[in-house]
């Protein structure tokens, strides 16, 4: 179950909120877009997305040998009020809006359902 502190945890680090930030107005994006976009190791990346989806706040499928992430639909009322504002503001930073930029002039991207 996903509570206040646990998801505040979850917030409070850069790296995951560029993650939610991007999937948030992505809606659903492969680690090699988010890898990408953040400008970091794939290491690294997945280690924040395996928390944020051990959180239930990210949902994660499989196809072939890609992973997608995805925000949890299911997501307590509270939560998703909460992450909507905590993007809205957070999305107006320099580092989202660079992210942003590195997504979509990502050379190969994936189309949708097929990833690298």
């Amino acid at each position: 179950m996903l509570t206040p502190t646990l998801f505040f945890k979850c917030l409070g680090d850069d790296t995951r909120l560029r993650c939610l930030i991007l999937l948030h107005q992505q809606g659903r994006l492969c680690v090699c877009e988010l890898t990408e976009a953040l400008d970091m190791l794939q290491p690294k990346i997945s280690r924040h997305l395996a928390l944020l989806r051990q959180s239930a706040i990210l949902l994660d499928s499989r196809e072939g040998q890609w992973v997608y992430y995805q925000i949890n639909p299911s997501l307590p009322l509270w939560a998703r009020q909460i992450l909507d504002i905590a993007i809205q503001q957070a999305a107006q930073q320099p580092m989202p809006q660079q992210d942003r930029q590195r997504l979509h002039t990502m050379a190969n991207r994936p189309e949708p359902l097929r990833c690298c």
